[in-house]
């Protein structure tokens, strides 16, 4: 039991370790060769941790040969056009000028339905209100709305607006982020007199507090949750 549990693990910790190295994508967003391979080093290497009798080296050396496999593509595909364009293929423009491309739709065989859905999904439900829909190798579709149904934003009407960055997390569920602290070149000392002022003494009863760019301080409690 004990040999099994050990290369349960060590099986798990290079299949993490190996997907991780593989880049942050999710599911949906793996290119088909990807998706390939990650099915493959799943099934491998379930075999091994099935099967004590056969050699953990037998799921090992197959998992790091893909891993090796794809990072080469991978690189490959940084450096060439052409080859990136075979293996991941090339985005098919299924509505283009506010027309839908028939003869792209059949060659991408990405039926009205599927299209009409994805575009409820993304907040169109009138294609006529649509200008370019763009199936990516990924299978995701970006839709560009017409100019006349785009969003209105403060550009449009001349409206100055401040710079807007990330709220940096100062404390996240009762610990308190001093890196973050530090980059931002502010204290402990300074985020408890600052919590202090709103009548919190306890950092743990903190659930998430951050500081965005305009120098405002948002918390939350455990209690409010």
């Amino acid at each position: 039991m004990l040999i099994v549990f050990i290369r349960t693990f060590i099986l798990y910790s290079v299949v993490v370790l190996t997907v991780r190295l593989m880049g942050k994508r999710q599911i949906g967003q793996l290119e088909p060769y990807e998706l390939v391979i990650a099915i493959m080093i799943a099934e491998l290497a379930s075999v091994p941790m099935e099967d004590k009798n056969i050699p953990l080296i037998n799921g090992l050396i197959p998992i790091l040969t893909l891993f090796f496999i794809q990072v080469s593509i991978s690189f490959l595909s940084l450096k060439n056009n052409w080859f990136r364009s075979l293996m991941d293929g090339r985005p098919s423009v299924l509505v283009s000028g506010g027309k839908i491309q028939i003869k792209e739709m059949y060659k991408a065989r990405f039926n009205l339905d599927e299209l009409l859905e994805q575009l409820r999904i993304k907040g169109y439900a009138n294609i006529a209100d649509v200008e370019f829909v763009i199936l990516e190798p990924s299978g995701n579709l970006s839709v560009i709305p017409k100019s006349q149904k785009r969003p209105i934003t403060a550009e449009d009407l001349n409206i100055d607006t401040q710079y807007e960055g990330l709220p940096i997390p100062l404390i996240m569920d009762g610990k308190i982020e001093y890196r973050n602290l530090i980059k931002i070149n502010l204290d402990e000392k300074w985020l408890r007199n600052k919590l202090a002022e709103f009548g919190i003494t306890d950092i743990k009863r903190v659930f998430l507090a951050s500081l965005d760019t305009q120098g405002k301080l948002f918390y939350q409690t455990k209690e409010e949750g």
